[in-house]
This record gives C-alpha cells, structure tokens and sequence, in this order.
C-alpha cells in the first residue's frame, strides 16, 4: 500500500497494541505503516476499543482463520463494531454448507466465460469517460474515471438498471458501509428498498438472462427464495460492485503519480498489464479487512481466543508479509507465485473477482495508452476513506494531454 515517496510515522506502539482502531480518521493516512509496525510488535494483537477485539496483521494467521469458518464464525457480522443493514448479506454472512448452496445460484453468472461479453461496451465506456478529459490534461481521477467506470459498468451488464440512479445508489452504498455513520441506518434502508423495487421491476419484465434473472429464479433446499434473500444476494452484489473497483483504481493511479516507472513499464509492455493487476491488487488492496466471530477457545499466534471474541483479519497487512512475499514492498508484475489475499480468501472469497479484473485491466490497458506523463496536481492533500475498505477521496492529476478517440463525449 505505500510507497517510498509517500511514508509516514505508524501509530504509537500503545496505540498498536491496546488501542487498535481501524475506524479511526488518524489511523487512515498512516495505515500501511502502522499494519506493518503491527506485524513486528505483535501479530495477534487485542484492542480494547469497540468493546474488546483481536487484530491480525501475518499472512499465516490471516490465511487460517479466512479458512476455519467453523471455528471463526461469519455469521456474526463482519465489521466491528457489529452492524448490518435490513437483510444479512448473502453469502457472506453465512456459513458452509449454505453459503456455498447461496454462492452457487450466481456463480454461473460471475465467471470469465460468462461475463467475456461485456469487454467491449467496457472498453467502449473507459473510452468515453478518457474522451471527457483528455485534451484538458487534467481531472479528478476519483470523480471523472474511478467511480463512474465501475458503477456504470456494472449497473449496465449486471443489473440493466437505469444509470440515473447510480448516484443514488451509490450515496446509499457508501454510506452502509461506514460503522457508526450517522446515516448508515437510512443507508441500509435505502439500499434494500431500492433493491425490492429492482427485483419487482424486473419480475415483470422480459428475462436478460443475467444474474438478477438467476436470483429471481433461483430455489434453495428445493423453495423460491424468500425476498429477504433475494434482497442480501443483489445487496451484496451491489455493495462490491460499486466500492472496491473504485478504490482499487484510485490506489492504482495514486501509486502511478509517485512509481512513474509503473505505467511507463506498462505502457511499452502492455502484455504484462494481467499479472500487474494482481501485483497492485496485492500491493494496494481496497478490501482491506473483515470481521469474524471465535466460536471456540483456540489459540492463535502465542495468544488464547475465547468463544465469542471478535477478531478482526487485515488483508492488506497479509499482503505485505515477507514470511510470504519476498521483497514485498515491491512491484514485481511477475511475482510468482503471488498468493494475495486482496479478494480474501477461503469459501467467502469475493464473489465479483472476475468481474474486478477484467474491469481493471481494461481500464489499465487504456489508460496507460492514452495518459502520459501523469503526476498527482500541484498542492494536491489526498486522504483516505478507511474502515473494512480503502479508498482515497480525491486524486487530482496532470498528465500531458491528448486527443479524443471520438469527436463527441
């Protein structure tokens, strides 16, 4: 997550070890090394914010506990504090054998065969929004690229639902998934209700065949779903698709305006932009944490959990273990094997990440063509939205400019 230009002094060591905070607007700017002072102070750390938690920075205890989901629960929310909206969010918040019966009803949907089609109106969008900013040799990275891609892309090919909602939506989406927000209740509200009128709308509607088709079709143990479900499926969905992309494309272009060596690799070897991506991915991970719930006494790391405990994984810190990734502050784009945990890991590993990589290439296939010479704009003070997911608010860039590829935006 960080570069060499862009460190700062990690979080006090008192802090680290009995203070944790990961919802902490302090903890956002320095986060990447304050986990990496965590790994060596104490991987198996407990906090006493938020009612008392564990966090874990090492790649190994990370890895164990994604994939132990009978000793360390999802069923308990996933964030801490614990909260969630209407309806749990499916499959994620629930444990094998029904989380994998929930995750096979879309999973069709969601893999590179199924979703190959949407390359082209993909790269078409990416073109357009380049177009809308090219010849000012400027923008707004976040607001003119990093967030209209995504949600646009997703509202199109996954959804078919109208793209003058995608704000609403969006502001919804955003503000759920923030602990303790002032709105996040009325997020959480917002979010199912539009979601119950999308379902209706399109049980009346011709089929699309697409994935919202599947879940309105969709049984489990041999009944329709109940619209509850129904409601988490497409919630969990919408969730992902609209945050994480966008996060990931900001880290991206953040680390091209301090690494210039990065696009500049990219731009003259455009065939080494697949295996890039899961090396930014690892790097600059926008999913950056989870919460699971011990459902046993179990010792962990020197350290003995109680049953009930909440433990907090940060995959961006596991990502940056050196016991797992030799010289892991680098960027190798052919780092082999690169096991990154940036899209999680075990039976709720993300369900959209085939959907993230073809977005992301594609985006990075072309914007490293078109834009060059990119650098973060003078005066520019970047700061992070940081609690299970990390994203920078604004990046403000220059680059030289360029032509359009249309002669209308």
């Amino acid at each position: 997550m960080a570069s060499p230009a862009a460190t700062s002094a990690p979080m006090p060591d008192e802090w680290c070890l009995r203070e944790f905070d990961h919802v902490s607007p302090e903890l956002a700017p320095v986060l990447p090394e304050t986990l990496t002072r965590m790994r060596s102070l104490c991987p198996v750390a407990r906090s006493e914010a938020h009612g008392g938690f564990w966090v874990l920075t090492k790649y190994e205890d990370v890895l164990r506990v994604a994939q132990d989901w009978e000793t360390f629960t999802s069923t308990e929310g996933l964030n801490i504090p614990p909260y969630r909206g209407e309806v749990r969010n499916i499959p994620v918040e629930v444990d094998p054998p029904e989380q994998r019966a929930y995750k096979k009803l879309v999973n069709a949907h969601l893999t590179p065969k199924a979703i190959a089609h949407w390359e082209t109106p993909a790269r078409e969008l990416v073109t357009r929004l380049i177009d809308g900013f090219i010849e000012r040799g400027a923008c707004e990275f976040m607001d003119d690229f990093a967030r209209p891609f995504p949600s646009t892309s997703f509202f199109d090919f996954a959804l078919h639902a109208p793209r003058d909602e995608i704000a609403k939506v969006a502001e919804m989406a955003s503000v759920s998934s923030v602990p303790n927000h002032p709105r996040a209740k009325e997020g959480w509200a917002g979010l199912s209700a539009w979601i119950t009128s999308l379902l209706a709308t399109r049980r009346e509607s011709e089929p699309r065949g697409d994935v919202v088709d599947a879940v309105i079709a969709a049984e489990y143990e041999g009944r329709p779903l109940t619209e509850a479900e129904a409601v988490g499926i497409v919630q969990l969905l919408v969730l992902g698709g609209l945050e994480t992309t966008a996060g990931a494309l900001g880290l991206m272009m953040l680390r091209f305006t301090r690494q210039p060596e990065i696009p500049a690799l990219l731009r003259a070897h455009p065939e080494r932009i697949p295996t890039a991506v899961e090396e930014l991915l690892r790097l600059d991970s926008p999913f950056i944490a989870i919460a699971r719930t011990a459902t046993r006494d179990v010792e962990l790391g020197g350290r003995e959990i109680s049953a009930g405990d909440k433990v907090l994984l940060y995959w961006a810190s596991a990502n940056y273990d050196s016991a797992e990734f030799l010289d892991a502050e680098a960027f190798d784009p052919a780092r082999s094997p690169n096991r990154h945990v940036a899209f999680g890991a075990g039976p709720h590993r993300c369900l959209g990440s085939n959907v993230a990589r073809l977005n992301l290439r594609i985006a990075l296939e072309e914007l490293t063509r078109r834009l060059d010479d990119i650098r973060l704009a003078d005066g520019a003070d970047v700061q992070f939205h940081n609690t299970l997911t990390r994203s920078p608010h604004t990046v403000p860039i220059t680059f030289r400019p360029g032509p359009r590829v249309h002669t209308t935006v």
